[in-house]
């Protein structure tokens, strides 16, 4: 039995909340705070993104009567948002689930991987997009492209340089051995045959607004 995930117009307080944070608005798909959310409530950030931008444009009675209600009023908005999180799902979602099978999708993206965890698999594909910008003698700690996305997402260059030299053994064209004794030979192949075989374009886009989660 997979975890509820459908949307309810409860909903719309805790997205109210985030869009009031300041900076104002609606915030980038994959913001850390719209990904906090996202993972909180099961629902893809694209959806929760989608939603944010009908809640700004005030098309409807529902959302001219949101505006009305909460957002002069942030302590009570604060309050309607603290009293539907001490629900049950939210403040005991351990209790509420338990005995559940669960099933994730996006939100493993987004969580430390059990072969080591320093990293998330949304992290590899950071790397993989670099790994595409740079050649095999630059893919090393003191590039500093390699160096930059360390500080980023809080590594080490050597760190960011070690995943490269798995992908290395991932990328058919330099014919490189699998490093044997690295468990994170099999994510890094995970990531590679999911995102390596598309257009650089595609994975450089997503990388991209990937990058607004680390910021």
């Amino acid at each position: 039995m997979a975890r509820p995930s459908l949307w309810t117009d409860e909903y719309w307080l805790l997205l109210m909340q985030l869009y009031l944070k300041k900076p104002v608005g609606v915030k980038p798909i994959y913001s850390r705070g719209l990904v906090g959310l996202s993972l909180e409530l099961h629902i893809r950030p694209q959806v929760l993104y989608e939603k944010m931008l009908r809640l700004r444009q005030l098309d409807t009675p529902q959302m001219e009567q949101l505006w009305a209600k909460y957002s002069r009023n942030p302590k009570r908005l604060s309050k309607e948002v603290k009293l539907l999180r001490q629900m049950n799902g939210f403040g005991q979602a351990d209790q509420f689930y338990e005995g559940v099978e669960v099933t994730e999708s996006f939100e493993r993206d987004f969580k430390p991987l059990a072969e080591d965890e320093r990293y998330t698999p949304v992290m590899l594909v950071l790397i993989l997009d670099l790994y595409f910008r740079l050649t095999p003698q630059t893919m090393v700690a003191e590039t500093p492209e390699v160096a930059e996305l360390a500080r980023l997402m809080k590594l080490k260059p050597h760190e960011v340089a070690d995943i490269m030299e798995i992908f290395q053994t991932c990328d058919p064209y330099l014919n490189r051995n699998a490093l044997i004794t690295s468990p994170l030979q099999l994510p890094c192949m995970d990531i590679w045959r999911k995102y390596a075989d598309g257009k650089p374009e595609q994975l450089a886009a997503y990388a991209a607004q990937l990058k607004d989660y680390f910021r």
